[in-house]
């Protein structure tokens, strides 16, 4: 498939920012995908392009893997609403304060990214965790939702891809064991740490942001309108602190034990999608027992409540289906390895890993996945590798990072959906009030790409 294959990312992009309407941009994508595929295809005519679609969706949805994702999206609705509904979170904000943990902004922003890096173990239960607690104290303390997606989606990525004692590690670490390379897969993964600049430079302005209490360009104009807002955005009265502690306590321990158990007593081997799900349907049920057992509410109060919570998830939860559905569409459009190959045969070999970072950013933004551009990118950069003498652990770094700086930018990535349903913040608001900021990280790693191929390889 040659430069038609990237029309339908395109497609969805100007839709975005032209109707500001993320589902009707993704479904126009994927008829647009499926149109081109059809197109492709012997003996399939176009007006097959909407049926084409459908059944598209109902594969996406048929993936074990996939729906459990539907799934944790859905359930996180109904914990959301239990611990808020029942004043847990207002009672959770009132006792940090009261114990001095969280009495000014640096505080709830410190305690915000502490949270995310300390759950490193899965990026969708750091961003969940992170942003389930922070909610009510970013409330208190006049902050925008906006700058805690920003936080949340800023800090659980980039973490889990320097810590790799996770699923991010254990996946990239398969990629690289299938070939023969001059250092050991682990040792090579390791050695990209420190060299992924993009992860290190995006944690530092999270930093920046917290510890100077200063936003900038769209953020500052949701913080002020945040401070400019007379209506509280909390409104259920404090009860006990317990209503939110334990199912946050429950959802965090027991993820760790259902990834050693799914990893037959590893934990980077363990699987996170059952892991996630796992896990919340166990707070979940923690939350409705603790709120039935203390009379906070009757059987048919809490069924009420965990389905008005799951349906007021419903959209993002759609935004999450068809992106997944799009990205599937694009993996067999081709998108992918045509963007890769801006890489080119013939560029300066200093130039080839600045470049690999780009193509992992284009890919990622276009697809709206970081794993399916270390999928796709990994197979191309390991041979570079092997015939050029590339340094292995730049190589991967600036793949990794790539990948994760497009899913930054990305209004139709997966991750962004997530993060927007743990802050409570609207999708389109998260993507463009953090999209300055990843712009920044990545013109700074682009450079130090360049100094690094200069230094390193000459």
């Amino acid at each position: 498939m040659d430069w038609v294959s990237v029309i339908p990312p395109l497609v969805a992009i100007f839709v975005v920012f032209w109707k500001k309407e993320v589902i009707m941009a993704l479904l126009m994508a994927v008829l647009c995908s499926e149109a081109l595929i059809a197109f492709k295809a012997a003996g399939q005519h176009l007006v097959l392009a909407p049926i084409n679609s459908i059944e598209r969706v109902i594969d996406v949805a048929a993936s074990p893997g996939n729906t459990r994702i539907l799934l944790f999206s859905v359930l996180v609705g109904a914990l959301l609403a239990y611990i808020r509904d029942s004043g847990g979170v207002t009672a959770t904000v009132n006792w940090l304060i009261g114990k001095g943990v969280a009495k000014s902004r640096r505080q709830v922003g410190g305690l915000t990214m502490f949270t995310g890096i300390a759950v490193f173990i899965e990026s969708n239960l750091s961003v969940l965790t992170a942003g389930i607690f922070a909610r009510g104290l970013f409330d208190k303390f006049n902050m925008s939702r906006a700058r805690l997606a920003y936080i949340i989606d800023s800090t659980s990525a980039p973490v889990c891809i320097l810590i790799l004692l996770n699923g991010w590690g254990a996946f990239v670490l398969g990629m690289l064991d299938t070939y023969e390379l001059p250092q050991s897969s682990v040792s090579i993964l390791w050695g990209s740490v420190p060299l992924n600049f993009y992860a290190l430079i995006t944690l530092a302005i999270v930093v920046y942001t917290i510890v100077k209490d200063k936003v900038h360009g769209p953020m500052a104009r949701e913080d002020d309108l945040q401070a400019q807002s007379e209506t509280p955005l909390e409104t259920t009265p404090a009860t006990k602190a317990r209503f939110m502690l334990i199912p946050l306590f429950t959802m965090v321990s027991s993820m760790v034990g259902f990834m050693f158990w799914t990893g037959n007593g590893v934990l980077a081997e363990g699987s996170g999608s059952k892991s996630v799900l796992y896990a919340t349907v166990l707070a979940t049920a923690v939350a409705y027992l603790l709120l039935i057992s203390h009379r906070q509410f009757t059987h048919q109060q809490a069924v009420k409540t965990g389905f008005k919570g799951m349906g007021e998830l419903l959209p993002l939860v759609t935004i999450v289906l068809l992106s997944l559905t799009l990205g599937s569409s694009l993996k067999i459009l081709g998108t992918g390895v045509f963007v890769s190959g801006i890489v080119g045969e013939y560029l300066p070999v200093v130039l080839i890993v600045p470049m690999l970072f780009l193509a992992g950013a284009v890919m990622s933004f276009t697809t709206g996945t970081s794993w399916g551009t270390f999928a796709i990118l990994i197979p191309i950069g390991v041979p570079l590798i092997e015939t050029l003498g590339l340094p292995p652990s730049l190589v991967i770094a600036a793949i990794l990072g790539g990948g994760i700086f497009g899913d930054h930018c990305s209004p139709i990535s997966d991750t962004s959906a997530v993060s927007s349903i743990a802050a409570g913040c609207d999708l389109l608001t998260h993507v463009r009030t953090q999209l300055p900021y990843a712009l920044v990280a990545g013109s700074l790693t682009l450079v130090a790409y360049v100094i690094a191929s200069i230094v390193m390889i000459g």
